[in-house]
C-alpha cells in the first residue's frame, strides 16, 4: 500500500509540475550506479527546443528537447569507479552526486523476490552487517495501470544497516555476492510485486495480437466490460467476485508493464533476475510460451541485445503426497526449465530443497541469491569454471526391466544427500501409472531405476510433485590435502521423460 500511495503521489506531482526547468526521472538521483563498459542513456524533460548539456567524468554530451519537452543523451562507456558528478545545464543547472560505475541488475517478479531482508533468515545479523557503501538500490512503487508511465517516486539508497531491511532479500544476497567476488559497485533496481501474474508484466498489444492468448484476453475483456457497467451487482467480497481493484491490480495484462517496468526501460543494465510463477502455476502449459515471450519483449524494448536473464525455479511447497500424482507446480517448474532451451543467455536457479511446505515464502533467501549469483559470475563475469547449472536430465535407455538415465552438469558426480540411495524417482509403464522407483547411482552421471511393480517401464519422473521428497545433488571436490573428499552442491533439476498430457494443459485463463 505504501508503494502504491507513493506512485499516485508521483503521478500527481508529474502532472502538475511546469516544464520550465530541466528535470530528471527518479532513476537519476544521488548515489545512482551506471552500468560500466557500455553506452548509457540519460533522459529527462525541459522546455520544448531547449538545449541541454550533460557532463560526467570528463565527457560532454548535448541534446535538444523535442516538441513534448523530452530529451535524451547517450554517454560513452565509463570504466568502473567513481564517485562522479552528473551535471546538467540548460535554462537551469542540476547536479547528481556520488555516482558510481559498476554492475546494474533488475530484481523482478512476485512476492518471493519482493520479500525483504528483514524478513529472511538471520535478519538481525544480516541487517547489522550490511555495511556495503558501494552497493546501491532503488525501489519502484507498485502502480498498476493501462497508461504507460515515464517516472515514479523514488531515489537511490546506499546499502547500510539502516536502509537494507526493506531491500529484496534475494536481490541483496545476489548483489552482495557479486560485489564481494568482483570488487565493483553494484546497483539493484527492485521492482517486484507480490502475487503478480506474468501477463501483467507484458505489453497488452503484444498479448492481443497472439491467438494463443485470446482466451486470456477475452477473460479480461469480460471483467473490464462488467466493471464498466454502472448497474452491475455490488461486490460483496465473495471469492471470485468482481472488484474494481482488479483494474489497477497486479494481474491485468499490461498493468505492471505500464506502471512499474516502463519507467525503467532504457536504463543501462547488465541483466535481470526473476522470481515468479506461483500465480501462473494453474496455467503452467501456457507459461511455456508466456514466460519466454515476456523475456523477449523486455529485451526488444530495452534495445540492449539479449541481456542476461536468470530466474528462480519454484521451491517445494504444500503438503507432501504418499504416491506419485499430477502437480501444477511441477508443470510450472518444467515450463521454467524449458525456457533455457528457447532463449539464449538465460539460466535457472533450482531451489527444490529450499522451500517450506506450510509457507509459500521460504525464509532462506541466502541460498537463492547465491545460486543466482553463480549464473552471473560464470556467464557474465568470466568465472566459467564456477559450478552454476543444476544437473539436468539428458537421455533414457531401456535395459530389460530397468531404465538408465543419463544427466548433464553433474560436476564430479552425483551425491545422494542424507541417505545411501537417491530418492524422489517414479517410473511407469505404457499405462501411465507411476509408482515409486528403486534408484541406484551408476558411474558419474547415470541413475538406474526399477520397480517390482512395473515389468516394462517406459517413463520416469523426478521430484514431480508440489512438495517432493528428493535428495540428488551434483558434487565437487574439496580443495586441500584430501583429494577424495567431495561436497554436495546443486540439486538435480526436477524433470520427466514423458510428454503425457498434464493437468494444466487446457487452462488458458484464470
Amino acid at each position: 500500500m505504501k508503494r502504491q500511495l507513493l506512485a499516485v503521489a508521483a503521478l500527481t506531482l508529474f502532472t502538475t509540475t511546469a516544464l520550465a526547468d530541466i528535470r530528471l526521472p527518479a532513476l537519476f538521483t544521488d548515489h545512482m550506479v551506471l552500468q560500466q563498459g557500455q553506452k548509457n542513456r540519460v533522459w529527462g524533460w525541459a522546455d520544448p527546443g531547449e538545449d541541454v548539456i550533460v557532463t560526467i567524468a570528463g565527457q560532454k554530451q548535448t541534446a535538444k528537447a523535442d516538441d513534448k519537452g523530452k530529451w535524451l543523451v547517450t554517454l560513452d562507456a565509463l570504466a568502473v569507479g567513481g564517485p562522479h558528478t552528473l551535471s546538467l545545464t540548460g535554462k537551469n543547472k542540476l547536479a547528481v552526486g556520488d555516482v558510481l560505475v559498476g554492475e546494474v541488475w533488475i530484481c523482478s517478479g512476485q512476492s518471493n523476490m519482493e520479500w525483504e531482508v528483514k524478513q529472511s533468515n538471520d535478519a538481525d545479523l544480516e541487517v547489522k552487517t550490511a555495511k556495503f557503501p558501494k552497493i546501491r538500490f532503488i525501489s519502484v512503487p507498485r502502480f498498476g495501470t493501462q497508461e504507460p508511465q515515464d517516472n515514479f517516486e523514488g531515489s537511490w539508497k546506499v546499502c547500510a544497516p539502516n536502509t537494507v531491511g526493506i531491500l529484496s532479500a534475494v536481490g541483496y544476497y545476489f548483489g552482495r555476492q557479486l560485489h564481494q567476488t568482483l570488487d565493483v559497485p553494484i546497483g539493484l533496481i527492485d521492482d517486484a510485486w507480490g502475487g503478480s501474474a506474468c501477463e501483467a508484466w507484458i505489453r497488452r498489444d503484444i498479448l492481443a495480437k497472439d491467438e494463443k492468448y485470446k482466451p486470456l484476453m477475452d477473460y479480461w475483456a469480460g471483467i473490464e466490460t462488467a466493471l464498466a457497467d454502472p448497474n452491475r451487482p455490488q461486490d460483496k467480497g465473495a471469492k471470485g467476485a468482481l472488484n474494481p481493484g482488479m483494474l489497477t491490480g497486479n494481474a491485468r495484462p499490461g498493468n505492471i508493464y505500464n506502471g512499474v517496468l516502463k519507467p525503467t526501460i532504457g536504463y543501462g543494465i547488465k541483466g535481470a533476475i526473476w522470481y515468479q510463477g506461483e500465480t501462473n502455476a494453474g496455467r503452467a502449459y501456457q507459461y511455456r510460451d508466456l514466460f519466454p515471450l515476456m523475456i523477449q519483449s523486455w529485451r526488444d524494448e530495452w534495445q540492449q541485445g539479449d541481456f542476461s536473464f536468470y530466474w528462480v525455479q519454484l521451491a517445494d511447497f504444500q503438503a507432501q503426497k504418499d504416491q506419485p500424482a499430477d502437480s501444477s507446480w511441477a508443470e510450472l517448474r518444467e515450463a521454467q526449465t524449458l525456457t533455457m532451451d528457447k532463449l539464449k543467455n538465460t539460466g535457472e536457479a533450482v531451489i527444490i530443497d529450499v522451500g517450506e511446505g506450510r509457507d509459500i515464502h521460504p525464509r532462506n533467501k541466502q541460498t537463492v541469491g547465491l545460486r543466482l549469483a553463480r549464473w552471473a559470475l560464470a556467464r557474465d563475469y568470466g568465472l566459467s569454471d564456477l559450478a552454476h547449472q543444476s544437473p539436468r536430465y539428458k537421455s533414457l535407455e531401456k535395459q530389460g526391466n530397468k531404465l538408465v538415465l543419463t544427466f548433464d552438469h553433474v560436476g564430479e558426480g552425483f551425491y545422494a544427500f542424507d541417505a545411501n540411495k537417491p530418492a524422489g524417482f517414479a517410473i511407469a509403464g505404457s499405462d501411465q501409472k507411476f509408482v515409486w522407483a528403486d534408484a541406484e547411482l551408476q558411474g558419474k552421471d547415470k541413475i538406474v531405476l526399477s520397480s517390482k511393480d512395473v515389468a516394462e517401464p517406459v517413463a520416469a519422473r523426478y521430484a514431480w510433485a508440489d512438495n517432493p521428497v528428493c535428495n540428488v545433488y551434483s558434487s565437487e571436490k574439496v580443495e586441500g590435502p584430501n583429494s577424495n573428499a567431495r561436497y554436495s552442491l546443486l540439486p538435480l533439476t526436477p524433470f520427466r521423460t514423458d510428454d503425457w498430457k498434464g493437468s494444466t494443459a487446457e487452462k488458458k485463463a484464470p
